[in-house]
């Protein structure tokens, strides 16, 4: 069939309008407005042509798939010809939204409602979390994290309410049996959902199943420094966030030989070391961004602290690439004027709390300038004080930021009843 999509907006009601094309017959219908539900992306215009190849994929019938690991309402994007081109996580559907359609958490929270949730995270911002975890990857020069952002999509395989799908059956059906009544509604089909859109990395495996190949087959010299240089990047990316989630099983490696693509797990040879390369991409960083120090029941520690390469002392060439930005102030505060950007989009938002948040991710960032400083390792840069850098009231007011005039640091002394270090 042939078929296209065109959007444009309308100079009256500024709403933008979609029109599906098909078999020369035009049929347009009201998508949103300039506040709101539309994919526009015009600083990354590379990114905006693949959200178009997913939402003509989803025109057409080829709909994203639920994945059926996790606790929440994750899917597989696709695009028209059927390739998994990117990671959709809806806010609705995330491990405490109304929505979730996996009932883990649903029993978590009516047998034991004590310890549901963390009280250290702002419930339902988990897709904004992954989005800026993105954002300050970015910033930093990391290079780990696949590329993510906040998006709208709408597929009849997402998990929605009854009444949402009577709704849409209502609406086309009024449009087909009465044309001049179905042509009112501001949206025909099921309401898009608002959630983080990260890009599928291909190659990758666990970094629990490297691992433990790399224990019981060291690798060579120059491929352990690399993968010494990946995962010292993912040390300072969980920490400037605070990443309350991060175990081996949601980070990933990719280790290849250039030219022959990616080892299989029945390869039990090395390549030759001068052909090979390894990556690590960091996924799943939807729990992260705390507006405090976790001080309740569990202390959520970095699982890679108990790897060998966190006794490893930050090499120069991670010292290089991020103490100069981290220890300019004024870096660090447009990096939090980004995120503000980022997270006010949120129907949710509070600026206090998001303030708080901040808070602990420049207590992180100091710890981190600190370290880099000391030539301490990743173990020992979690085993420092917690620390909390507040803004002062009425400072930082001009562009020019210095931390004894614009912020307060305090420490942070209360532990959670089960700690790790």
């Amino acid at each position: 069939f042939f078929w296209d999509i065109i959007t444009y907006k309308c100079r009256h009601t500024r709403e933008y309008i979609r029109c599906t094309v098909h078999l020369n017959h035009f049929v347009c219908v009201h998508i949103g407005n300039s506040s709101g539900e539309f994919n526009h992306f015009p600083e990354d215009p590379e990114f905006g042509e693949i959200i178009q190849r997913a939402e003509q994929a989803i025109e057409s019938g080829v709909f994203p798939e639920r994945i059926s690991q996790g606790s929440s309402g994750s899917y597989f994007v696709k695009d028209p010809k059927g390739k998994i081109i990117g990671v959709f996580k809806p806010k609705s559907e995330e491990p405490y939204g109304h929505l979730n359609p996996k009932w883990t958490k649903y029993f978590h929270k009516v047998c034991c409602p004590c310890c549901f949730g963390r009280g250290c995270l702002i419930p339902n911002q988990g897709y904004l979390s992954e989005a800026a975890a993105s954002l300050v990857d970015q910033k930093l020069g990391l290079g780990i994290v696949p590329k993510t952002k906040v998006v709208h999509l709408a597929s009849e395989t997402f998990h929605y309410s009854a009444i949402d799908r009577a709704k849409s059956r209502g609406k086309k059906y009024a449009l087909e049996k009465v044309p001049k009544v179905g042509r009112r509604f501001h949206r025909v089909g099921l309401p898009p959902k608002v959630g983080s859109f990260q890009l599928f990395v291909e190659g990758y495996h666990e970094a629990d199943y490297w691992l433990r190949k790399f224990e019981a087959e060291p690798l060579p010299e120059n491929m352990r420094k690399q993968l010494q240089s990946q995962f010292e990047r993912l040390v300072v990316l969980d920490y400037v966030i605070r990443n309350t989630d991060r175990g081996n099983d949601n980070w990933l490696i990719k280790y290849e030989k250039p030219g022959d693509g990616e080892l299989t797990e029945k390869e039990s040879e090395w390549t030759d070391p001068k052909d090979s390369a390894i990556q690590i991409a960091a996924i799943d960083n939807g729990l992260a961004f705390p507006f405090k120090h976790p001080d309740e029941w569990r202390a959520y520690p970095f699982h890679w602290a108990w790897l060998p390469q966190a006794k490893v002392a930050f090499s120069q060439e991670t010292r290089d690439l991020v103490l100069s930005r981290i220890s300019d102030m004024n870096f660090v505060q447009d990096l939090c004027e980004d995120l503000y950007e980022m997270f006010k989009t949120d129907k949710g938002f509070d600026k206090t709390m998001f303030e708080k948040q901040m808070s602990v991710m420049r207590g992180q960032i100091l710890n981190l300038t600190q370290a880099f400083k000391d030539g301490k390792s990743p173990i020992q840069l979690v085993q420092m004080p917690r620390v909390v850098v507040e803004r002062s009231r009425g400072g930082g007011q001009g562009r020019v930021v210095q931390l004894g005039n614009a912020f307060t640091q305090t420490f942070h002394c209360k532990r959670p009843f089960f700690t790790s270090w």
